[in-house]
C-alpha cells in the first residue's frame, strides 16, 4: 500500500474486497500434519495425496484431516507423484547411404482405400528409390487364410531405362 501512498480503505474499496478479508492472517498450524505427510511420502514415494489422505485418516496422530486440507499442504510441500519414465531402445542413427544407381534400394508400400460401392482396395507398390519408378503394383485380394497379390510378381520384365532386374 505504501508504494501506491494509498489508504487500505480506499484500495480495497477499488477492488471490491472487505478489509477484513485483507487484514486476514490464517491461525492454523498444521507443522504435525507437515512432518506425518512428509514422512508417509519418503516412505512411499509412489502414493499420490489421495491415498496419503487416507493413510493420515487411519492414523489417529493428527486430527481433522480432511481431503482439502491434505492436497494443500501435499502441494505446499512441493510433494508430487514421480512418474516413471519409460526406458526406449536406443538406435545408432547411421546417415543414409547415397544410392548411385539403379536396384540399390527399394521401397515398397500398402495403400489402402474403400470406393463407393463399399468394397475394400488395397494397392501394393514397389518403388526403386533411386529412379522413384514404379516397378511393380498390384492390387491385394483378401481371402480368408492367405493374401494373394496379383500383378506384383513381373520377373522376366525390362525396364524402359534399359536395366534389367
Amino acid at each position: 500500500m505504501a508504494d501506491y501512498s494509498a489508504s487500505e480503505r480506499r484500495a480495497c474499496g477499488l477492488m471490491e474486497i472487505p478489509q477484513m478479508s485483507y487484514r486476514y492472517q490464517s491461525r492454523r498450524d498444521d507443522q504435525a500434519l507437515r512432518e506425518q505427510l512428509l514422512a508417509l511420502a519418503r516412505e512411499k514415494p509412489r502414493y499420490g495425496y489421495r491415498r496419503l489422505h487416507v493413510l493420515l485418516r487411519r492414523d489417529a496422530q493428527v486430527e481433522r484431516v480432511n481431503h482439502k486440507r491434505a492436497w494443500r499442504v501435499y502441494r505446499e510441500l512441493g510433494l508430487s507423484v514421480r512418474r516413471i519414465r519409460r526406458k526406449r531402445l536406443q538406435r545408432m542413427l547411421r546417415p543414409r547411404p547415397l544410392l548411385t544407381a539403379p536396384n540399390q534400394e527399394w521401397a515398397i508400400d500398402f495403400a489402402s482405400d474403400v470406393a463407393a460401392s463399399g468394397r475394400r482396395l488395397r494397392i501394393f507398390s514397389v518403388v526403386d528409390s533411386f529412379t522413384r519408378e514404379c516397378l511393380a503394383r498390384g492390387h491385394v485380394h483378401a481371402k480368408s487364410t492367405h493374401h494373394s497379390c496379383a500383378g506384383a510378381n513381373h520377373r522376366n520384365r525390362r525396364r524402359s531405362d534399359g536395366y534389367s532386374k
